[in-house]
């Protein structure tokens, strides 16, 4: 059987054994590490996994049609990804990259706010039982290896607000402002005036009213903009996690749209999830099912739109495995809270997000996903020609402030 030979191929290392409808059972790896167990229920499943295996695996898990009998999913996926040098990276040919870009990557504003509804609209009841206080669903900065969730995210945001360069009553953007948490802590601790846009009307709703509650709302305004409708000028511009719903065939669109909002003077910085290995595409059933639209990009694709937007790459910082350590934080805190998650949806919801956050951890761990935060200006001296200033800004930030109200 095909499958039989494509597993004893890939599967070289550890310990899995798969068994088949009928009670045949293949045995993988060399036997060292954690024994796993997987039941395939039944030859349908078998045929499509067969078939089709980087849409139908997680397919299978949601529905009930690949059961770990020992183990669990995140097992499986972190045993997948530790032997995941011994399967090719697929990259799409020209003919299929101009389909997918024209298919799955175009985001025109219509698209764009359906596919920021699948994932962001859901219930922020759900998000709060995994998350921390502040609601930041991105990569946490971990100062220490003991770091908090909670502390690590404390520090993504002095990290930011440090190499934004910040000085009392500028014009600040925040595109894809989330929740509002990153917006208002720059209103607060750095006096600035924030407008957050996002396509998000559950995120939308709470941002203004977590700005209402922390007597902000005048330096931190919300709107339901796409970052194509803003009308500048800003002195400073950040995004956190927005860039991974931009799309490839709009990259150009997006830098010079933050070339055209940015003074001359100005200072922006981009955080996105990037690929070191070069352009490829987005995992099948992470399309469907999770971010419809999104494409993790290769810095390769980014940096010729940067150039010819006629920005000045003024710092490039790539953070390795901190993703990783968030997304075993968020995926921990979900596994505490799965009963009342369930209840919040169900079961197959459950199952779902599980496949999804370890799919994504063991990305960062073993398949090459890093995040890189780019400092970008219009004059070649507008930030310190030293990083000094950015240890210096954050010990400064570490002072201990106001809270701002996560409700």
């Amino acid at each position: 059987m095909a499958l039989h030979a494509y597993l004893r191929r890939v599967i070289r290392e550890g310990d899995l054994t798969v068994r088949l409808p009928g009670g045949e059972a293949i045995v993988l790896g060399d036997g060292t590490g954690m024994a796993i167990r997987a039941i395939i229920t039944s030859r349908r499943w078998l045929a499509r996994i067969a078939a089709n295996p980087s849409m139908a695996l997680g397919e299978a898990y949601m529905e009930g049609g690949l059961v770990l009998e020992s183990g669990t999913i995140h097992d499986l996926i972190d045993l997948a990804g530790r032997n995941a040098r011994y399967r090719p990276l697929k990259r799409a040919g020209a003919l299929q990259r101009w389909w997918l870009d024209r298919r799955l990557q175009a985001n025109a504003r219509r698209q764009a706010r359906a596919n920021v509804a699948h994932h962001y609209d859901l219930s922020v009841d759900l998000y709060r039982r995994f998350l921390d206080v502040d609601l930041q669903y991105s990569c946490a900065y971990f100062p220490h290896p003991a770091a908090s969730l909670e502390e690590a995210q404390v520090a993504k945001k002095r990290h930011l607000t440090a190499k934004l360069l910040l000085a009392r009553g500028q014009r600040v953007l925040d595109i894809g402002c989330g929740w509002g948490g990153l917006a208002l802590s720059l209103a607060e601790a750095a006096q600035v005036n924030v407008d957050g846009v996002t396509l998000s009307t559950e995120q939308l709703n709470l941002a203004r009213a977590r700005a209402e509650a922390a007597g902000l709302s005048d330096r931190a305004r919300f709107s339901l903009t796409d970052y194509r409708d803003v009308a500048g000028p800003y002195d400073r511009i950040v995004s956190v996690g927005m860039f991974e719903h931009v799309g490839r065939p709009n990259y150009q669109t997006y830098f010079d749209q933050v070339a055209r909002l940015l003074a001359d003077d100005g200072v922006a910085v981009i955080h996105s999830i990037g690929r070191a290995d070069g352009p490829a595409f987005t995992q099948p059933w992470i399309a469907k099912y999770i971010f419809p639209g999104g494409y993790i990009p290769a810095l390769s694709e980014v940096l010729p739109c940067v150039e010819r937007a006629g920005l000045i790459v003024t710092d490039v910082e790539i953070l390795r495995l901190h993703y990783a350590e968030t997304l075993a934080a968020w995926r921990a805190r979900f596994q505490a809270r799965r009963e009342e998650i369930a209840a919040l949806y169900d079961e197959r919801f459950c199952r779902m997000w599980e496949f999804y956050l370890s799919c994504s951890e063991m990305a960062f761990r073993h398949r090459g996903h890093f995040v890189f935060q780019l400092q970008l200006a219009k004059r070649i001296d507008t930030v310190p020609i030293t990083r000094d200033y950015i240890g210096e800004a954050e010990a400064r930030l570490a002072t201990p402030a106001r809270r701002v109200a996560a409700a």
